[in-house]
């Protein structure tokens, strides 16, 4: 799922834009797209918007703690979770 400004008329562009930001904010892109990116979010408002919540989002993510330590996950769940993570680099590899 993409979330997009509701306000924002969805752009081409800013749909691609949207789908990359995960990967521009981790440094997980070429250089080039890189600068597309940074060009298209400099012109448009509700895109620098939205990209400074995700930012302050995941800076409060990153900052939070828990108080108690999570309970073990269950095998079954482990396996769920690393057949997804597989999946999900074999799809990015393909993009590449």
């Amino acid at each position: 799922m993409t979330m997009v400004p509701e306000s924002h008329e969805r752009s081409a562009e800013c749909q691609a834009i949207f789908e990359k930001l995960s990967e521009f904010l981790d440094a997980e892109l070429p250089a080039e797209s890189c600068e597309q990116i940074r060009r298209h979010i400099a012109g448009c408002g509700p895109c620098v918007q939205f990209v400074e919540s995700l930012k302050r989002s995941i800076e409060l993510c990153r900052e939070y703690e828990s108080r108690e330590a999570p309970a073990p996950l269950k095998r079954e769940a482990r396996e769920e979770l690393l057949a997804s993570y597989r999946k999900m680099l074999e799809a990015r590899s393909k993009l590449s």
